[in-house]
Formats: structure tokens, C-alpha cells, sequence
């Protein structure tokens, strides 16, 4: 069972990941290797399957990792490939039901096939038309060990980044392994199935039923939904459903999730998007679902206000609220960043494609400041992709400016727990009063008590641990010439002892500047 670390994969690996880092640092090559062009940099994610897709799918939202004639390639990749072989199909299938026979009929043929499983149409037996998710033979084995093999050369290539770079591209990594594990066990998405339909209860948006009775970590068997794929123009075309009324509800099944109640379908391809007759949205596809932290959906409230009502100051710190900007960036460079993102919100009357070419500018620019993504936000974009997308694909001239930010502007209210009248806010915060109080009184008792404890923030540690790390790399640099100085003092060359004392007087100067 090595085949996961034949020497021909390990190989698409490398040169797979070196792409990634290669791209990201502008660098033409490393040693001899040059990175893969798009089309060979697609080509070879698809030979790599399984993992590799899935992580295409993510890196496809990474416009400030890839040029756009990368992103092109990589928003071409489908998680489609062949379907399981008859052998590990009756493996799986006997493994999934045991001696349980649920089905009067059932489908060989599978209507989907992806990467973690494959989905066949069957009848219970009592006439229900149900569609049944079988995962593949061995997928968590695939995974753990297209994981362990990203990880070590992750490992490997941290000296050729900076440390945003090199946390921007953990994040990645880290929040798809944390997603994947997860996706590939059933019984997980069964869970995130029933959390969604108890907690969205909206008139425009179904989920599939569920039958837990039949399902475990192997297999889900859930109602068979039907309905048109959210991106097929001609079909929704005949049924004559106004797509701005499907866009918006979308944008606002996205707001509800993101902004309100921080858990959120994070795998928003088309494909996972039905639209029945009447314009219900029909939901698929619960295996990568991610709860957003309640500071996360803040500072993005406060982002999004921030750029409609020009605030700097506001925008700078939800910024760094979120992670996205480190708390040691230079004022000029924020102002700088601050100005050209608000000259995009406050344009309506950009085409799609000037806006999209701002947007590269802007992320361009970027690449400059210490800038990450932080893990959190790596599946918000995956949805302002889905969105972006549709709109322009069905709305001549979309602009998320003028057909977007109009509705999460009227949501924010919502999304931070108030009322839009000045009694329902004056209500909260009377209500809120008595825990304001308590919360006073136990930090009273703890300082009297001596046991009182500050936590710092990420923000503050970040700035602390740069101020640390630039205060000691001087000091550390003139160690190492003192080290060496002694090192050649003892070689025997020409001029020796004269090359110890220039090492060791350097070293003496550096550390004296750094103890400045």
C-alpha cells in the first residue's frame, strides 16, 4: 500500500508545491527548476487526484498567490473523476449496509462521482426515491498520506519565505487538512446536514431530508432532490425564474451563514446549488462546513461598514481584527491600501472587468506589506467566488460594488445582534447591563485578590514578538562573527589572525548597536 509514495508521485509533489511557493515569492526558478506553466500546473494536480483537487478548488481563491492566467487554469478543475471499480464498490457497499438490505431498488451507475465518494439514485422500500453517498475504498488512508507528504515539504521550503508568506501559506494548508479529514467521514456531514436544516429554516432554501437510521461514517442516504444546477443559463432560461431573484438569495442565505450565524457551507461550487420550479434553492454537499469565531464575523461587519462609509480608521483596524494585515505595517502603507480599496467601493459604475483588474492591482500591491490570509477567511473567499461568478456569468455589467454591498449594508444591523430602531438598541443595552456588572466585580475581587490576569491580544503578541526578534538579530548576528572569529583564529592561513580580529571587532559592533 505504498503507491501514495511512488517515487514518480513524490516527484508531482515537489514540483507541484514548488509551483505554489515559486509563484508566490515572483522567484523564475529554483536552482534549475522552473515553475510548472498553468496548463502542466493543472495537468498535474488532476494526475495527483484525491487531495490535490480539493486543494486546486481553495487555491483558486487565491488572487494574491497567483497570476490570473494560473487562477484560470485552476478554476477549471472539477471534482469529477471516475468512479469506484465493482471490486471496492462491493467492498464498500457491504461495509456501509452489512446484512441490511434498505433498498427495493438501486442504481449501479453512479449519477456523481467525486474524489471523497460517489452518489447513486435508489428506492427505499417503502417508495421513497432517496440518493445514496458511498465514500471510496481507503480515502482516509489517501489523505492522511497526501497530507504527510505536503506537510514535509512545506517543512522543507519555510527558509525560502518570509514569515507572512510562510503563515499565509500554512494557513491554507492547515485549514484544507482540518477540512478534508472531516470531509471524508460521513457521519460528520450527516451532523452538518441536520445542524443546517434546524438553524435555516428560510421558506427559499431546502436541504435534502436525511434517513440516520441507514447512515454512518461509509455511507449517507438522504432525499433525492431535483432541480436545475444554479449555473446552467439556458435551462434556467425556459423556467422563466428571474435570476437577480436567485442571486439574491444566495447573497442573503451567504449573509444569514457568514455574518449572523457563523456557520457556513464552505464547499460553494454551482454544482452543489439547485433551483426547483419554484425558485427554492436546493442545498447539497455538507462535508466541508465551517464555524466562523464571533470576532471573525465582527471585524468583517466592521470592514464592510468601514468601506461604505470611507472610514480609515475603521478599516485599518478590522484589518488587523482580522489578521489580515500585520499590527507592524507602516501607516503610509495601510493609507495607501485603505485609499485604493475605497476608490473600488465607492466607484459603482465599474464594468466587471476594470473591477477585477483593480482588484489584481490591489492584491498586487499587497504582496508588498506583511499580509496573510488568516485560516478562518480561506472559505469566506471560496463563497465570494461562487457569487462573483454567477454574477457575471447572468448580469451584463455585474459589479459587486453596486449589486452586492446594498444588501449586506442593510444586514448589518441584523448580523450585530440590533435592532434598526433606537429603542431596540437602547433595550439591548439595558439588558446587557447586569452581565457588564458582574463582569466589573469578579475583575475588582481578582485584583484585590492579586490574581488578576491580562491576556494580550494576537495583535499585541505579533507586535511583540517582531520588536523581540528585531532587537535580537543584531545581537545574534554579532555572535555568530564573534564565533567565527575565534574559528579562524585557530585555521592556519595567510592573514588569519588579521580576518579574526575584522570577525570579531564586527561582531562587537553589532552587538553594542543591538543593546542600543
Amino acid at each position: 500500500m505504498l503507491k501514495n509514495y511512488a517515487p514518480g508521485r513524490i516527484w508531482k509533489t515537489f514540483r507541484f508545491l514548488l509551483t505554489v511557493f515559486l509563484i508566490v515569492r515572483k522567484k523564475e526558478r529554483f536552482l534549475f527548476i522552473r515553475p510548472l506553466d498553468p496548463v502542466a500546473f493543472k495537468q498535474t494536480i488532476l494526475d495527483l487526484g484525491v487531495s490535490f483537487i480539493k486543494l486546486a478548488q481553495v487555491l483558486a481563491t487565491r488572487a494574491d498567490f497567483f497570476s490570473e492566467e494560473y487562477l484560470n487554469e485552476l478554476k477549471t478543475i472539477h471534482d469529477e473523476v471516475e468512479p469506484m471499480s465493482q471490486a471496492d464498490f462491493e467492498v464498500m457497499y457491504a461495509r456501509a449496509f452489512g446484512s441490511t438490505r434498505p433498498f427495493c431498488k438501486f442504481e449501479q451507475r453512479p449519477i456523481a462521482s467525486a474524489s471523497i465518494g460517489q452518489v447513486h439514485r435508489a428506492t427505499l422500500k417503502d417508495g421513497t426515491e432517496v440518493a445514496v453517498k458511498i465514500r471510496r475504498l481507503d480515502i482516509e488512508k489517501d489523505v492522511a498520506d497526501d497530507i504527510r507528504i505536503m506537510r514535509i515539504f512545506l517543512y522543507l521550503f519555510q527558509p525560502l519565505f518570509s514569515r507572512f508568506t510562510k503563515n499565509s501559506l500554512e494557513a491554507v494548508l492547515n485549514e484544507f487538512a482540518a477540512m478534508i479529514v472531516k470531509e471524508v467521514d460521513l457521519s460528520i456531514e450527516l451532523d452538518n446536514l441536520c445542524k443546517f436544516k434546524k438553524m435555516y429554516q428560510q421558506d427559499y432554501i431546502r436541504f435534502p431530508d436525511v434517513y440516520p437510521r441507514y447512515c454512518n461514517i461509509d455511507v449517507l442516504v438522504m432525499s433525492f432532490e431535483r432541480g436545475i444546477r444554479i449555473d446552467d443559463k439556458e435551462a434556467l432560461a425556459h423556467s422563466n425564474i428571474p435570476f437577480t431573484l436567485l442571486m439574491n438569495r444566495v447573497v442573503l442565505f451567504y449573509v444569514e451563514q457568514m455574518l449572523v450565524c457563523g456557520l457556513f457551507h464552505a464547499d460553494p461550487h454551482p454544482g452543489n446549488f439547485l433551483v426547483r420550479e419554484d425558485g427554492t434553492l436546493v442545498v447539497l454537499d455538507f462535508g466541508m462546513v465551517k464555524r466562523l469565531p464571533n470576532s471573525t464575523r465582527i471585524a468583517m461587519i466592521e470592514m464592510i461598514k468601514a468601506a461604505n462609509e470611507q472610514d480609515f480608521e475603521l478599516f485599518i483596524v478590522s484589518c488587523k481584527r482580522l489578521g489580515i494585515v500585520a499590527a507592524m505595517a507602516r501607516e503610509d502603507q495601510m493609507q495607501e491600501l485603505a485609499e485604493r480599496m475605497f476608490d473600488i467601493f465607492g466607484n459603482e459604475n465599474l464594468s466587471a472587468a476594470t473591477m477585477q483588474t483593480l482588484a489584481f492591482d490591489v492584491l498586487d500591491s499587497m504582496r508588498e506589506l506583511p499580509f496573510k490570509i488568516p485560516q478562518e477567511l480561506v472559505y469566506v473567499m471560496r463563497a465570494s467566488s461562487l457569487i462573483e461568478g454567477l454574477g457575471t456569468t447572468f448580469i451584463e455589467n455585474f459589479n459587486g460594488v453596486k449589486d452586492i454591498l446594498p444588501i449586506l449594508q442593510k444586514n448589518i444591523p441584523r448580523a450585530l445582534g440590533t435592532g434598526t430602531g433606537l429603542f431596540s438598541t437602547f433595550k439591548n443595552e439595558v439588558l446587557s447591563l447586569p452581565l457588564t456588572v458582574r463582569r466589573l466585580k469578579l475583575i475588582i475581587s481578582d485584583l484585590s485578590e492579586e490574581n488578576l490576569h491580562i491576556k494580550l491580544s494576537g495583535e499585541t503578541l505579533e507586535f511583540l514578538g517582531e520588536y523581540i526578534r528585531a532587537y535580537l538579530r543584531p545581537i545574534g548576528t554579532g555572535f555568530i562573527f564573534i564565533t567565527a572569529a575565534f574559528f579562524v583564529r585557530g585555521l592556519k592561513f595567510p592573514y588569519h589572525q588579521i580576518w579574526a580580529t575584522i570577525l570579531f571587532l564586527l561582531g562587537c559592533l553589532k552587538i553594542v548597536i543591538g543593546l542600543k
